[in-house]
C-alpha cells in the first residue's frame, strides 16, 4: 500500500484513506463482501404432495414426482426440472425407445427393399413379363404331372379289368396284382397332391406379384417425376 501511495501521493484524499484501507482489506479476506456471484448456489423450489412450499440448493427429494423450478441467485427462473422417473416409468420409456428404434430399422429396411424392387422391375412391362414366366413354369410342371396321372389312370383301368375276373372269389386275386393296384393308387394320390400344390403355388405367385404391383405403382410414379 505504501508503494501505491508513493506513485499516487495525492489520492485518495487524506480524510478518505482510512475507509479505503478497510475496503481493501475486506476484498482480501475469504468470505468477505467481495465474493463473486458464482459462489452463490442456484435454488430449487417446489410444492410437495402435502402442499408445502419447499426450497433447497439441490433437487428436492419430496418433489421427485413433480416438476421443480430452478431459480437464479437473483430469484429469476433459470429452468424447469421434470419429475424423476420411477423404475416402471424408466422401463416404459426404454421400451418406447426400443420400439422407435425398431421402427427406424424397419423403415430403413423397407427403403432398401423398395430400391431393390424398383431396380428389378423398372417398369410395368418387366413386371408383367416375369409374372407370366413364373406362371408359365407352373403350367409346364402341371402338364407333366397331368400326363403322368393319365398314364396311371390307364394302368388302373387295365388292373381293374383284371380284378373283375376274380369278382366272384376275391380271395384268389394274385398278390402281384394286388400290389400293382396299391402302387397305382398311391401314385395317383401323390400326383393329385402335387397338382394341388402347384395350384397353390400359382396362387401365391399371383398374390406376390399383386402386392409388388401395388407397391411399385408409387415407386414408378416417383421415379418418373425424378427423371422429368
Amino acid at each position: 500500500m505504501m508503494n501505491f501511495f508513493m506513485f499516487f501521493p495525492s489520492w485518495p484524499p487524506l480524510r478518505l484513506r482510512s475507509g479505503f484501507y478497510a475496503l481493501l482489506l475486506l476484498t482480501m479476506v475469504p468470505g468477505g463482501i467481495a465474493q463473486t456471484p458464482s459462489t452463490i448456489p442456484d435454488i430449487y423450489t417446489c410444492t410437495d404432495a402435502r402442499g408445502r412450499k419447499l426450497t433447497s440448493d439441490r433437487p428436492i427429494m419430496e418433489c421427485r414426482d413433480r416438476e421443480q423450478t430452478l431459480l437464479n441467485p437473483s430469484g429469476t427462473v433459470k429452468a424447469k426440472v421434470g419429475p424423476v422417473l420411477t423404475e416402471r416409468e424408466l422401463s416404459l420409456l426404454e421400451a418406447q425407445k426400443k420400439l422407435e428404434q425398431a421402427e427406424q430399422v424397419r423403415l430403413q429396411e423397407e427403403k432398401k427393399r423398395d430400391r431393390a424392387l424398383l431396380a428389378r422391375y423398372p417398369n410395368l412391362e418387366v413386371h408383367q413379363k416375369e409374372r407370366a414366366e413364373a406362371l408359365a413354369n407352373i403350367d409346364r410342371i402341371k402338364q407333366i404331372a397331368t400326363a403322368r396321372m393319365l398314364e396311371l389312370l390307364q394302368e388302373r383301368s387295365k388292373l381293374t379289368d383284371e380284378l373283375a375276373f376274380y369278382q366272384k372269389d376275391p380271395s384268389k386275386i394274385p398278390f402281384k396284382l394286388r400290389r400293382q393296384m396299391d402302387e397305382v393308387k398311391q401314385s395317383l394320390a401323390v400326383q393329385e397332391r402335387f397338382l394341388s400344390e402347384q395350384d397353390a403355388e400359382a396362387k401365391r405367385i399371383n398374390q406376390r406379384f399383386d402386392m409388388e404391383f401395388q407397391r411399385l405403382i408409387p415407386l414408378w410414379r416417383m421415379a418418373s417425376i425424378t427423371v422429368q
